[in-house]
């Protein structure tokens, strides 16, 4: 388990941006740098490890969005990356280091978790910054990408961090700018295919890489942070 901790805290150093925590139970929930269960051995997993690669939905022109999973067990850790596609692609490369880090040893992922990472949620916006398919590098992102508004949004225009259900607006505010929060509250194909996928895994909490803030913020939305939350 300090195997994985390790990794993950070298993949969170790498963003140098804001991260997003949230967990879907009301519950206090114990904090995942101890395990659900600190009496249960950190060893190798006696179980096979699950290296699937699942499109979990296509991006409006048509991209796979793709969740790679690791380990077997009862409890899933999410990690999701580019929500903000070619704008925040620092994030989609923090994504794939980690998948590349549980890639290379599987036995880090204990026996009693699952870990599934979606590296880039808006890959039409990726697309239009990086200009390739699949996986890139920092040197094929052109020069000050990461200082405009290109690939920020999907294909539709929607930016998709505003097209979730708490308080959705046709019409929302990014710094001084108006932006598109789309026609309904998950009305865009990338934000529909995140909360299926929430929705049918019941994931134990969910992690999203956002960059330039510097900070970790936790999800709330009107009755405040959960305690679980707070916990993690």
């Amino acid at each position: 388990m300090k195997k994985l901790i390790i990794g993950i805290v070298i993949i969170i150093i790498l963003a140098a941006g804001a991260f997003f925590f949230f967990t879907r139970k009301s519950e206090p929930v114990t904090p995942v740098q101890t395990g659900p269960d600190t009496t249960t051995p950190t060893t190798t997993p006696s179980i096979p490890v699950n290296k699937d690669e699942q499109s979990i939905g296509q991006s409006v022109e048509g991209r796979d969005i793709i969740a790679y999973h690791f380990g077997t067990g009862d409890k899933e850790l999410l990690f999701v990356g580019g929500i903000h596609g070619g704008y925040e692609w620092n994030t989609v490369l923090t994504a794939y280091s980690l998948v590349d880090y549980l890639k290379a040893d599987p036995s880090i992922v204990p026996a009693n978790l699952k870990v599934t990472v979606i590296p880039v949620l808006n890959p039409d916006g990726l697309f239009e910054t990086v200009g390739t398919e699949g996986r890139f590098t920092a040197a094929d992102v052109p020069k000050g990408a990461d200082a405009t508004v290109s690939g920020r949004f999907n294909a539709n225009n929607v930016d998709l961090n505003r097209n979730f259900d708490c308080d959705w607006k046709a019409e929302g505010v990014w710094q001084t700018k108006k932006v598109s929060g789309g026609t309904a509250a998950f009305s865009e194909p990338e934000s529909l295919a995140i909360k299926n996928y929430i929705e049918a895994n019941d994931p134990e909490a969910v992690v999203v890489w956002y960059s330039s803030a510097g900070g970790v913020f936790a999800s709330n939305c009107h009755n405040g942070v959960l305690p679980a939350t707070n916990t993690l």
